[in-house]
């Protein structure tokens, strides 16, 4: 396994974007939330340390990780974000259900990108057991959240980077 004995979440603080007037979006799935907590901290924690104020922060839960496509559109287009962070978890049980959801999370929150234009974030571990989620929410493996909100924010500054003022 690529990431046996490794914490992917390690990031240079410095290296963040000057973040503190971005509005942040973060949909949670509350079906295994004892993982998607975990995920929500590690983020919320990396939005803290570039600066992000919590009213910049926008949160939403939702049932399932098949519902995090329409709540992140709902971020990103009602709710002012620049960006937006879909956290869940999905274990795989005994029926085909896993591969499903999983497919459909995935398409769903890369077309809320697509057509939305702007940054949605796929932070959805999709895993074998409950030790791995563990292992990948701030266990061994470090936190998906933690890595999936550095690269909101780095996306959301690519994003503005791109914007030019086009008036004469």
């Amino acid at each position: 396994m690529a990431t046996a004995g490794k914490d992917l979440s390690e990031f240079d603080r410095q290296s963040l974007p000057s973040s503190a007037h971005f509005r942040v979006g973060i949909v949670v799935s509350q079906w295994n939330d004892e993982i998607t907590g975990a995920l929500l901290q590690g983020a919320l924690e990396v939005l803290d340390a570039a600066g992000i104020p919590q009213e910049h922060i926008h949160q939403l839960q939702v049932p399932g990780a098949f519902e995090l496509p329409l709540g992140s559109r709902w971020l990103l287009e009602e709710g002012g974000c620049d960006g937006v962070i879909a956290i869940g978890s999905v274990i795989r049980g005994e029926t085909p259900h896993f591969d499903f959801v999983c497919n459909a999370c995935a398409q769903g929150i890369m077309e809320v990108g697509l057509t939305t234009g702007k940054p949605a974030v796929f932070c959805v571990l999709t895993d074998n057991t409950w030790a791995q989620a563990k292992d990948r929410s701030g266990g061994q493996h470090g936190n998906k959240g933690v890595e999936c909100a550095v690269a909101c924010l780095k996306m959301i500054a690519a994003r503005e980077g791109l914007q030019v003022d086009r008036t004469p």
